[in-house]
């Protein structure tokens, strides 16, 4: 006996995080556009304030604005869409209202004000340095309760769905919230130096805060920017299409084969680091294994679409799923790649990864994300599109960005490579000064902010686009659906169907299925001593070199500087001994850093006087002539803050660094002697500096601070202990 139930699915929330993507979509790609016009105009924050540059407190730090890019992107942009998608798809699929309207709204909100924190905090320079995991640990806490919260509203939804079988797309939901919420919390655990502050330090040390580190940062992309945007694929493409999905079979195969190989793969960012060969050979090997589910899952999307390729041709949404699905392939077969040790030593470090990454969020986040856009206004404002003009140029824009944005790059990244590994007959360097690469590269990076630029202003007409489709539409709320649910008997049904109707044992094999490679490659490293081996000439860092560590990973130093020495020749000759595992076991966290926008800084102690470091961070161009790197003023005249150094060396301590209880008395102490010897070194070294102090001393009057007490003081001592534990070539 059949039976039809009327319900209502919740619209509202929808709509909400809608806007929300495309408020913060924009905003990302605004930001994106100024970091990447800085790396050829770097002057812009002296346009901007001037004189008062000097005392803003690097409110414009390069470092800083990049950390807000890729969160804004990331967390705000892709994290939205991911909202927007799944509580649209999920209600349909489940024919079911989601589980609590107040969950959902907490979401949202708890969502929305996270990001608006992580703007706040990294403009005032509040972060880790863990690339894509930036945030510091109250925000940690609170993207953990918004995404538990996300979750329980999931599964409660699921449990009370009118459907039997769970559809693929919510497969890779439910992977992504259980992989996200595994990755969050082991990567994210830290200590903090107190209740009533920001800072905290990783659990991890060295070695093991990179593979951690690493384990996330990969995953990061493989279960938020990948997972649940497949998930999106899977449910908007045979919509828009009319067709169902290509190959039920090939979704088991594509789901579980994903889930359980990405997971492997982090080390692929470690290739010829001090981390062990085994991890990397592991990484290596499940990161070229990717390429058939990548690929499985690729070629699902676009099969579904056979057929009707003139429907395609006529349709703007589908020829932005389409041209993702296309973006998608394109970066799964060159991420494998770069994880073969031959590309991998030419193209890490340089702007090949920079091309990498933007092919997929750009193309395949990004057209994803658009597509889901167009289709969902026109059916929340039960309206066609104002103008397929429009969203025709805004496709034509976005393609044309891209093509401009990654070719750049490419053809950077082999000059990079090359400048940086050539050598002359006689065995020399044959560009022994890095900044000779940089000047070099700097045309690329003009063509690519016009790319930037351009897929900027496709973004423009469809917002637009969007606010006049809005207009002439009418909203629907809550909008009704009615059910027949009926008792079916004696149905046939095979493992992965029955599966499929068990949703918590689906979750707890996905939890299994996802923990074992993390397992396999985390555990030993922690555990197994000879994995990471001790030097025992390398020390702590003192007070102040602790408090110029913490400044360098404020500023975002650790983002345009690596500090690794891979056992290249061309590296061992420009910056001396390569990297060795055992140099790392006092860093909290890890500084290796994934880019040389500048060169290696694991060698820079004692290469250059205190003075010249000094003047370095005050005006790159005045010790560097042709850098691209901002200037620093603010480091000179800002007084360092000591009031909680005390608290971060008794962190340090319990976290296994081996300072004595004399170190922990004497503090301050060794902190201001460190100080001042710095000071007369850099004195010394240039009496024109010492002039210009005693200048300031009567200029300022009482709010004078003398140059041992400033920051940049701090910083230099870092610097010059970079590298210096450890006996290298000269």
């Amino acid at each position: 006996m059949a039976n039809i139930e009327k319900f209502y699915y919740d619209n509202k929330i929808v709509k909400a995080f809608l806007y929300a993507t495309i408020f913060w979509a924009f905003t990302g790609c605004i930001i994106g556009v100024i970091i990447s016009l800085m790396l050829f105009y770097p002057d812009i924050p002296e346009i901007i304030f001037g004189h008062s540059l000097n005392y803003n407190n690097g409110i414009m730090g390069y470092g800083r604005l990049r950390m807000i890019h890729t969160t804004t992107v990331i967390f705000a942009f892709v994290g939205n869409i991911i909202f927007t998608g799944s509580y649209y798809s999920l209600q349909r699929l489940l024919k079911s209202r989601m589980y609590s309207d107040i969950l959902s709204w907490i979401n949202f909100w708890g969502w929305q004000i996270f990001i608006i924190l992580s703007w706040i905090t990294f403009l005032l320079g509040i972060n880790t340095s863990k690339e894509y995991a930036e945030h510091e640990w109250p925000l940690d806490i609170i993207i953990c309760i918004v995404w538990i919260i996300y979750g329980i509203n999931i599964i409660g939804t699921i449990l009370k769905r009118r459907i039997k079988h769970i559809y693929v797309s919510i497969w890779f939901f439910i992977g992504t919230w259980v992989s996200v919420c595994i990755l969050h919390i082991f990567n994210n655990i830290e200590l903090p130096i107190s209740l009533f502050s920001f800072k905290s330090y990783s659990i991890y040390a060295g070695v093991q805060d990179a593979l951690v580190q690493w384990w996330y940062g990969h995953n990061a992309v493989a279960f938020i920017l990948t997972t649940p945007i497949l998930g999106l694929m899977y449910y908007f493409v045979p919509k828009a299409s009319g067709k169902p999905i290509y190959s039920y079979k090939l979704s088991i195969i594509h789901f579980w084969s994903l889930i359980f190989i990405y997971i492997w793969a982090g080390p692929h960012h470690l290739i010829y680091t001090a981390l062990p060969a085994w991890a990397q050979m592991l990484g290596t090997i499940f990161s070229i294994m990717l390429i058939a589910p990548s690929w499985g899952g690729m070629l699902n999307g676009l099969l579904t679409l056979r057929g009707i390729w003139n429907k395609v041709r006529k349709n703007h949404i589908l020829k932005f799923f389409v041209l993702s699905i296309t973006c998608y392939g394109m970066a799964t077969f060159e991420g494998p790649m770069l994880a073969t040790k031959k590309l991998n030593s030419i193209a890490h470090f340089t702007d090949w990864i920079v091309a990498h990454v933007h092919i997929g969020t750009l193309g395949w986040n990004g057209f994803m994300a658009f597509g889901v856009i167009y289709w969902l206004v026109e059916k929340l404002w039960n309206t066609k599109i104002y103008s397929k003009i429009y969203a025709n140029i805004h496709l034509f824009l976005g393609t044309l960005g891209i093509i401009i944005y990654v070719i750049p790059m490419y053809w950077s990244a082999i000059v990079q490579s090359k400048m940086w590994k050539g050598f002359n007959p006689d065995g020399t360097l044959i560009n022994k000064n890095f900044l000779d690469s940089v000047i070099s590269i700097i045309p690329f990076y003009k063509i690519r902010f016009i790319g930037g630029f351009l897929y900027m202003l496709g973004m423009i007409f469809m917002i637009y686009n969007i606010y006049k489709t809005i207009k002439k539409g009418e909203f629907i709320n809550d909008e009704v659906s009615k059910t027949i649910t009926e008792k079916v008997e004696n149905e046939e049904v095979n493992f992965h169907s029955l599966l499929e109707r068990k949703p918590i044992i689906f979750i707890i094999l996905t939890v299994i299925v996802v923990s074992i490679g993390g397992l396999v490659e985390i555990i030993p490293t922690m555990v197994i001593k000879s994995n990471i081996p001790t030097i025992s000439s390398v020390k702590p860092y003192t007070p102040l070199e602790l408090e110029g560590r913490d400044i360098y990973i404020r500023e975002g130093c650790n983002g345009c500087h690596s500090q690794m020495v891979r056992p290249f020749r061309d590296e061992v000759v420009r910056y001396r001994e390569y990297s060795k595992a055992g140099e790392f076991v006092y860093d909290h966290p890890f500084l290796w850093g994934s880019k040389r926008t500048g060169p290696d800084l694991a060698r820079e102690g004692g290469k250059n006087t205190n003075s010249w470091h000094l003047q370095h961070m005050y005006d790159p161009r005045y010790t560097s002539p042709g850098s691209i790197m901002p200037r620093y003023p603010w480091l000179i005249y800002r007084k360092l803050d000591i009031s909680n150094t005390l608290l971060k060396m008794y962190s340090m301590k319990k976290l296994g660094v081996t300072y004595s209880k004399r170190d922990i008395e004497n503090t301050y102490n060794y902190l201001d002697r460190q100080a001042v010897f710095l000071e007369q070194q850099i004195y010394k070294e240039s009496p024109e500096i010492k002039k210009q102090i005693e200048f300031q001393k009567k200029y300022y009057g009482n709010k004078f601070i003398p140059l041992k007490d400033r920051e940049i003081i701090a910083l230099i001592s870092y610097l010059q202990r970079l590298g210096t534990d450890i006996k290298v070539n000269n």
